[in-house]
């Protein structure tokens, strides 16, 4: 290996590029496993409430969207650290530096932790919130008392059969509010990763180079 100096072999070990790549890894796998748990949670609470609703199915896939653009702030995070890890010389001396790397490898860090907290989050807020929207739609008395000792036989078994029971359906004010309530936590869910990947834009620019 070329003598690069005591300073330099301190500061830009071979070894560096690892910490780089261990950013890059973390940045996407932990943010496509948050986008793979927002999915599956509130794709769970889609296709039970489409069961018997199902003109709610497109209106309640809002967390799915956002929990699959969960997994594109990792991507790109993780395309630009990759792209600003430099490859060493002809003569085999590594410019990419240690501060570089630990650098990148927190940026990684920043993006996938926040993008897997905020996938758990919309999964869970998507999941709970998607079911009581379509509760209200199909008219589920979820605490019966009285005459309603029936519970869930209460769902109307279709769209012609549920107007008749109420004149709260789909359209109603409830409805709404509920469904307005649920996308302003998924919003909010959301923002979490967006303040990860913004974090890590700003680390990864902070490089250090030996040649």
């Amino acid at each position: 290996m070329v003598d690069q100096g005591p300073g330099v072999e301190a500061q830009c070990p071979s070894w560096a590029a690892s910490l780089g790549y261990m950013g890059v890894a973390a940045a996407v796998c932990l943010s496509n496993w948050g986008s793979a748990i927002g999915t599956w949670k509130s794709g769970q609470s889609i296709i039970y409430t489409g069961i018997r609703h199902p003109s709610s199915i497109m209106k309640n896939v809002i967390p799915i969207v956002m929990a699959g653009v969960i997994g594109i702030y990792g991507l790109i995070v993780g395309v630009i650290i990759a792209q600003s890890i430099t490859l060493p010389s002809t003569d085999r001396e590594n410019s990419y530096s240690l501060y570089s790397g630990l650098a990148h490898l927190c940026a990684g860090l920043c993006t996938g932790c926040s993008g897997l907290g905020a996938g758990i989050c919309i999964g869970i807020v998507g999941d709970y919130g998607v079911r009581a929207v379509g509760y209200r739609a199909s008219a589920v008395t979820l605490f019966p008392t009285g005459a309603e000792k029936d519970g869930y036989s209460n769902i109307p078994d279709s769209e012609d059969v549920a107007e008749a029971h109420t004149d709260d359906i789909s359209g109603s004010e409830d409805q709404n509010k509920l469904f307005v309530g649920m996308l302003i936590m998924l919003i909010f869910s959301e923002a979490l990763a967006l303040y990860g990947m913004i974090v890590a834009l700003i680390v990864s620019q902070h490089q250090y180079s030996c040649l």
